[in-house]
């Protein structure tokens, strides 16, 4: 999607895609894959999403990216939180307390600003990146992160003849080939969802399901 696309979208509150509550996913499986990590965690195309402040309170810090100001400006404001402006090469920088987030385009981003990260908490990028921008994503995901650090990536999937994204759908066979090659990919869990989803009801979708998967650094 064009950057056009959505910064339109954060301006006009047209954000059925954030979430009010922390992931369900995360809370129950999170302590399970992050047992030996407690440093910092990636998460990329961060919203405003709670799922920051979630995973802040288990002891991590968290540095995220955003293209739109005005999502990384309502995380602070919406949580109490006075953040500190600054500039961070080609991003504007917004840290307080455990955060530290940019605002800019994933793309721009460097080996720099992740190299103390830990993990990398995906539950609103790969989705949000039609089929042609998605390989892209994860090559360059992959080539900016440190070479240990882990994945704990969110899914969803449904029939794409019924609804146009984004989201997208991203079925298990497209995480095996994206990112199949350098991880050991566990699927933890998946779910229908589709009962807890209206909007998506509204869209057309008949099925919509849910997933987490490990994706863990095969050794080098």
């Amino acid at each position: 999607m064009e950057p056009k696309f959505w910064h339109e979208r954060w301006k006009t509150g047209e954000i059925g895609f954030h979430q009010d509550k922390t992931n369900v996913l995360l809370e129950s499986y999170w302590q399970q894959f992050s047992a030996s990590l407690s440093g910092e965690v990636f998460v990329p195309l961060c919203g405003k999403s709670k799922d920051m402040l979630w995973l802040a309170e288990q002891g991590h810090s968290v540095v995220g990216v955003e293209l739109s100001d005005h999502a990384v400006e309502a995380f602070f404001a919406e949580n109490g939180l006075s953040a500190k402006e600054s500039q961070k090469g080609s991003f504007d920088l917004y840290q307080a307390d455990h955060f530290e987030l940019l605002v800019g385009d994933f793309f721009d981003l460097s080996e720099a600003e992740l190299k103390n990260c830990q993990s990398i908490y995906d539950r609103a990028a790969l989705i949000a990146f039609p089929p042609e921008l998605r390989k892209q994503y994860a090559a360059y995901l992959q080539q900016i992160m440190p070479v240990d650090a882990a994945i704990f990536l969110v899914t969803l999937d449904y029939d794409p003849e019924e609804m146009d994204g984004p989201p997208f759908p991203v079925p298990k066979s497209e995480v095996e080939k994206l990112f199949g090659d350098a991880f050991s990919i566990d699927c933890i869990d998946s779910r229908e969802v589709l009962a807890m989803n209206r909007r998506f009801i509204e869209r057309g979708a008949s099925w919509l399901n849910e997933a987490v998967y490990f994706l863990s650094p095969k050794a080098i």
